[in-house]
């Protein structure tokens, strides 16, 4: 994979802030700085997937749902008190 070259400004203390843990971590600023975006990408991307899931199941079950969870329900009640003995 290429890479790409970029610079960036920072505010001062932060950019201290990321030099003293990179030099902590034994490694690259600028592997830090990799490593802090692809876990602000995937915090990113899990936040849509929540926000869609929500969005999908927000407005509850419909009457089909209904009862096919009643009927789980019931399979699982009779397999846990079948185990229970």
């Amino acid at each position: 994979m290429a890479n790409v070259k970029t610079a960036i400004s920072l505010p001062e203390p932060l950019f201290e802030q990321a030099e003293s843990l990179a030099h902590e971590l034994n490694t690259s600023r600028s592997h830090l700085f990799v490593l802090a975006l692809e876990e602000f990408i995937r915090r990113h991307q899990n936040r849509q997937l929540l926000q869609q899931l929500n969005a999908a199941y927000g407005e509850g079950l419909d009457l089909e749902e209904e009862r096919l969870l009643r009927a789980m329900r019931h399979s699982y009640r009779h397999l846990v008190e079948d185990d229970a003995w």
